[in-house]
């Protein structure tokens, strides 16, 4: 089968399930991924055949794509701040969003010496990794209550050629630190119950729970965990950086400022939404 006879199937097997631009998306990532092409070289190879190993592995992703699963673990692989991450259903898909929240932490961050770093609720590594491999002589530590999360962050490090020391760890059960910290970063569950309804069915059906939600009673419980800790551990200027809800970013800042922050700064993401929070002592 010729590229653009592939490409023909593939959309119309997918044209009744998803947007014709996303349906589109998901073709260039595939064809990138089993291919290695551009989209440039997809439009000067249009009548190049396709060998037959290569065309089922095309048409089993839209049989997957058409139950909504994510083409990132689908394809088993993302990018993420321009690098390249494993991801699986232990870990969340990395969002552009806390591509953001890693621009602010390096802006913001001394580059000319030996920081303590530590990221709180891992996943697949993508703060932790991204973090390093700009920031080379910082020392950075990672935290994540999965197992299966920490094995595939550590995975992540070692395809990224940086340093990281990932440790299972449940927060919400850890009393101190073992260090003190020059930085400390999360992004913790923060989508209360209510909120599922808006929840696309690709992230609902699929993405690990437990690293998207928290209860409707006690949403902030995370951030109240993880702000007591990060006073009690951070250094003299020290920051605290934070992914929040939307809907709930001036009841965060006010959590942080009863615990003892006196500096905390709300910013939105690109799409206009209160998303990050930076905190100092």
């Amino acid at each position: 089968m010729k590229i653009k006879d592939l490409r023909t199937a593939f959309v119309d097997r997918l044209q009744d399930h998803y947007p014709l631009e996303e349906v589109q998306s998901f073709f260039q990532i595939t064809a990138h991924h089993f291919l290695g092409y551009s989209r440039m070289d997809i439009v000067l190879q249009l009548e190049e055949v396709v060998e037959e190993v290569k065309v089922q592995q095309f048409l089993t992703t839209c049989d997957r794509l058409k139950n909504h699963e994510p083409i990132q673990y689908i394809l088993g692989d993302t990018e993420f701040y321009g690098l390249p991450f494993k991801v699986t259903p232990a870990t969340l898909i990395p969002r552009p969003e806390t591509e953001e929240l890693v621009s602010w932490i390096l802006e913001d961050l001394p580059k000319d010496t030996t920081l303590q770093l530590l990221d709180i609720g891992t996943g697949s590594g993508c703060i932790a990794i991204s973090l390093a491999k700009h920031m080379e002589q910082t020392n950075v530590t990672a935290y994540d209550i999965s197992e299966d999360a920490i094995k595939v962050a550590s995975e992540n490090a070692i395809l990224n050629k940086v340093t990281v020391t990932f440790t299972s760890v449940d927060i919400l059960k850890t009393t101190r630190l073992d260090q003190s910290y020059d930085c400390i970063v999360s992004n913790p569950p923060y989508v209360r119950e209510l909120e599922k309804e808006e929840i696309q069915s690709n992230v609902l059906d699929h993405e690990p729970h437990s690293a998207l939600f928290v209860s409707d009673t006690d949403p902030l419980v995370f951030y109240r965990a993880i702000g007591k800790l990060s006073y009690d551990n951070l250094s003299g200027n020290g920051r605290l950086f934070f992914e929040i809800n939307q809907y709930l970013g001036k009841e965060t800042v006010q959590l942080l400022k009863e615990i003892g922050f006196t500096q905390v700064e709300l910013r939105q993401d690109i799409f206009g939404n209160d998303r990050m929070i930076k905190a100092s002592r």
